[in-house]
């Protein structure tokens, strides 16, 4: 009997500690296919198509010279742009936005063009520098004519 009890402890037990840390988390099945868009001589936007696939984001990879007219035909503002544009689920994201936040993007879905982080923080994804401090960064949802802030990080790390 005291074996019985005990097996039911350490199932509650477990049981608690898996819904304690439990997040809705999507299936790499579900994810959509992300196009990414590239400058070819853009270091930092191979690392950070490295940090998506890392996450579990199937990722296929265009290289052009010249991104502007995909960012003005996609509706990113010129204040949000960044060096690489990605499409996914309907979205757009620009620049070098957390793996994370794409995926909570994609589970809310929002009526929104899509998510952007302007310029290129140090410590965003694919701008990590050995030795260097993040900076914080505000991850932004942009359609047209508005833009707010989704979320904020430093790294990685949501704040």
């Amino acid at each position: 009997m005291a074996g019985k009890h005990l097996m039911s402890r350490r199932l509650f037990v477990t049981g608690a500690t898996l819904a304690a840390s439990w997040r809705p988390v999507m299936a790499v099945e579900s994810l959509p296919k992300m196009l990414v868009t590239r400058d070819p001589n853009c270091g930092c936007c191979s690392n950070w198509v490295a940090h998506v696939k890392a996450a579990g984001f199937a990722v296929e990879v265009v290289e052009i010279p010249d991104l502007a007219p995909l960012k003005a035909r996609l509706g990113v503002p010129d204040a949000l742009a960044s060096c690489h544009t990605a499409e996914i689920g309907g979205y757009v994201v620009e620049g070098h936005v957390p793996a994370e936040a794409i995926r909570r993007l994609l589970l809310e879905r929002p009526q929104a063009a899509g998510l952007a982080v302007p310029g290129m923080p140090l410590g965003s994804p694919g701008m990590e520098v050995a030795g260097q401090q993040p900076e914080a960064y505000e991850v932004m949802i942009f359609s047209p004519g508005r833009q707010n802030v989704f979320a904020r990080y430093r790294g990685l790390q949501q704040i």
